[in-house]
């Protein structure tokens, strides 16, 4: 499931409403902990602290949730939000990538409030989480005055998140050869798949989706391979039995955390090519 919904809008980042929110993501309006907490864990629900932002002019325009095979843990369990800010007269965009606010958090003790920098490219509707160095993360527990500390965290995360917009620019200016190409998607593919054995090879991490990325830049070729290590579709023969050769494809990454360290992974790894191609 995308963590947007079919009613975002990707140019202005139409506010979601609180019924698109909870069809998204119900567990967004636990007001309770679930039953295998103890008595000292007191959540605070996130529509409150939601709401608070929103105020704030930080509105949501995209949401998920972990699933559970837990019967009634459903309702609590881990949920990422998007969040951008629409109305100071600031652009927090470049080109069509548009920097974002990712808020996690539980109600089952698996997740603390988080904030985190993103960025979201509206081309191939990619979801992108960022390292971003000096503030990669700020992080709430369950006590105290929480929605407070998470505002004041997300106007911090949103200074870094800004700060991650330069990379659309800097990485588009920057060409990399074959070789440099290569090394991308063969970082890309040990995150990803690790040493499991598998057909598919770096090189299909490279493989274009569309018309507008064929292009040598380090953005792009960043992009494409970001795209095809989280999205999956990568399909390949598996030839391990000669006589009975299957055609396998590979798996999204769903998860929230999964998606999250891979992101960031990944980013990391563009950051380090931009080094050494000489921005710093």
């Amino acid at each position: 499931m995308t963590v947007y919904t079919s009613s975002a809008r990707f140019d202005t980042g139409r506010a979601l409403s609180e019924d698109e929110l909870r069809k998204a993501a119900s567990s967004i309006f636990a007001t309770s902990a679930h039953e295998s907490r103890s008595r000292r864990f007191q959540p605070i629900p996130t529509i409150e602290i939601l709401r608070g932002l929103m105020k704030e002019g930080f509105v949501p325009v995209g949401a998920k949730q972990s699933a559970s095979r837990i019967e009634g843990k459903a309702d609590y369990t881990k949920h990422l939000i998007r969040l951008r800010r629409i109305d100071d007269g600031k652009i927090y965009n470049v080109g069509d990538t548009v920097c974002e606010i990712l808020l996690k958090n539980a109600n089952d003790g698996t997740s603390s409030y988080e904030l985190m920098a993103g960025l979201f490219r509206v081309r191939c509707l990619n979801s992108l989480v960022t390292q971003t160095g000096t503030v990669e993360e700020v992080k709430v527990r369950h006590s105290g005055d929480v929605q407070a500390k998470v505002i004041d965290g997300t106007y911090a995360v949103l200074r870094a998140a800004e700060n991650t917009l330069r990379a659309p620019q800097d990485w588009a200016n920057m060409r990399l050869n074959e070789e440099e190409k290569q090394i991308l998607a063969q970082g890309a593919h040990l995150l990803r798949f690790g040493d499991a054995k598998t057909p598919i090879q770096p090189k299909q991490l490279l493989r274009q989706r569309r018309a507008d990325d064929v292009a040598d830049d380090l953005w792009t070729t960043w992009n494409v391979v970001q795209e095809n290590t989280i999205k999956g579709g990568i399909r390949a023969i598996d030839r391990d039995d000669p006589r009975h050769p299957r055609r396998v494809r590979s798996r999204a990454v769903t998860g929230i955390d999964q998606d999250i360290r891979l992101n960031k992974a990944l980013w990391l790894i563009g950051a380090e090519m931009a080094k050494l191609k000489g921005i710093r």
